[in-house]
């Protein structure tokens, strides 16, 4: 039987003073082990997706803090240390510092949002001088 711990993932990206995640792929599942390190909304990382919102589905549990989403309609919902949750496509995250939590995600839906938001990070990261782990400051 497939696991992945923090210690087995096969990525793990650092966003230095924001968040940390661990992801690895299992099946046809991208599992996502995330600590978020500030009160931030996500919502400039998903422009250029369909209504400017992740489009994936994720399923997962909350260890410690909080986290939020703003589904397409507006309205807010926070999931809570203890909380398993389901997240459909059309939402924006907004991290609460002191949070971890584990997402699944469809691969290809992982995918999908990463070819999204990897170009938005990279744009954020350049303009408030953050060096990404193996990418150099551009401050």
């Amino acid at each position: 039987m497939p696991k992945v711990s923090k210690s087995t993932a096969s990525a793990h990206q650092g966003f230095p003073g924001y968040m940390e995640s661990y992801e690895h792929e299992l099946c046809d599942w991208t599992v996502s082990m995330e600590s978020d390190y500030v009160d931030m909304d996500l919502a400039p990382f998903f422009k250029g997706a369909p209504n400017d919102q992740c489009q994936a589905n994720h399923l997962g549990y909350v260890l410690k803090g909080k986290f939020s989403v703003r589904r397409a309609d507006g309205v807010e919902e926070t999931f809570e240390a203890g909380d398993a949750f389901v997240i459909e496509p059309g939402h924006t995250p907004i991290a609460f510092a002191g949070a971890e939590y584990v997402a699944f995600t469809p691969m290809t839906e992982a995918k999908e949002q990463a070819a999204v938001m990897m170009p938005n990070v990279m744009a954020y990261a350049a303009e408030h001088g953050i060096a990404l782990q193996g990418q150099a400051s551009s401050a």
